[in-house]
């Protein structure tokens, strides 16, 4: 586990983290989230202990980050640091050298991940001769070859196409699933909705929002359900306690309308108690709670911080 305690950041007369305190989880994906210039990039380069925090302290396993750590974190750039004349295979081998692997397991493991990747046929091709997904694919390998046990991964899914997205995705979880800490930071909230298990979003260097996945999609709930539903449904927009309903209407192969609409409650009624009044008037065949898109958690929160 990884925690950060009241972090702090000075640049002269710029603080570029404010007070700051997280724990990051084991087996858990971790997502720090904020716009440019938010602070992110300045606790990252904290946690991997390139700069020293004003104030605050670093522990990971209930130890402070340290040169020690060096060897256990893997860390994804969002920009490429590759040597474009070096040929794939000797890239890799070069960070997985510096991460104390020996050549045999280097290698090993090296053309096990190049296939992982289906990029075995770039192994002896110089970097400026790869697309920049591939690019991206060989700078991913340089960050995960030697089984990090802390895993920091800033815009990792930057050049690639879904395809690819979501092999670099299922990575990431399979990482979680053995027990490694792993922080994202990417802009993609829709990558992040579906990846972390928590997240962390700061602006101008303050925590604006933090938690779990699951907890702040029910703090920004607004009690909105969807309903798909066969018969006449124009009452729905009359009840009292409705507040709003964007609704689309299809017809089924009998030729019985179908509708589906998304109906906003007042806080105060449960869903289940407007389920109840409308079964008897229409015939319902599916009902959900709607959750708010953390997109839209992300701009209105920041909007809020301003």
């Amino acid at each position: 586990m990884l925690v950060a305690e009241n972090l702090t950041k000075d640049y002269k007369d710029i603080t570029a983290v404010n007070n700051v305190s997280f724990k990051v989880e084991s087996g858990r994906i971790f997502g720090l989230l904020g716009p440019n210039g938010a602070g992110k990039t300045t606790i990252i380069r904290t946690i991997l202990n390139i700069i020293k925090p004003t104030s605050g302290r670093i522990l990971f396993d209930g130890e402070p980050i340290n040169d020690q750590f060096f060897n256990i974190i893997g860390y994804l750039p969002e920009e490429r640091g590759l040597y474009k004349k070096s040929k794939t295979i000797d890239i890799i081998l070069y960070f997985a050298r510096l991460k104390n692997m020996n050549k045999k397991s280097a290698l090993s493991e090296a053309d096990r991940w190049l296939k992982k990747l289906d990029i075995t046929v770039y192994r002896n091709k110089k970097i400026e001769e790869l697309s920049k997904g591939n690019q991206q694919k060989v700078q991913f390998i340089t960050a995960i070859i030697h089984n990090p046990g802390l895993i920091v991964l800033d815009e990792p899914f930057a050049g690639f196409d879904p395809i690819n997205q979501q092999l670099i995705k299922e990575i990431i979880i399979s990482r979680s699933g053995l027990g490694k800490t792993i922080i994202l930071s990417t802009h993609q909230m829709d990558t992040a909705e579906k990846l972390c298990s928590d997240i962390f979003l700061i602006n101008k260097g303050k925590e604006v929002c933090s938690g779990s996945m699951i907890d702040i999609k029910k703090r920004f709930g607004t009690n909105t359900i969807r309903i798909i539903f066969e018969g006449d449904g124009s009452f729905i927009t009359t009840l009292p306690y409705v507040i709003r309903t964007e609704q689309s209407n299809s017809l089924s192969e009998t030729d019985t309308t179908i509708s589906s609409i998304e109906v906003t409650l007042k806080e105060e009624i449960q869903p289940k108690d407007f389920l109840k009044d409308i079964m008897n008037r229409v015939s319902v065949t599916h009902f959900s709670v709607v959750e708010p898109a953390l997109d839209k958690i992300f701009i209105d929160v920041i909007r809020n911080s301003q």
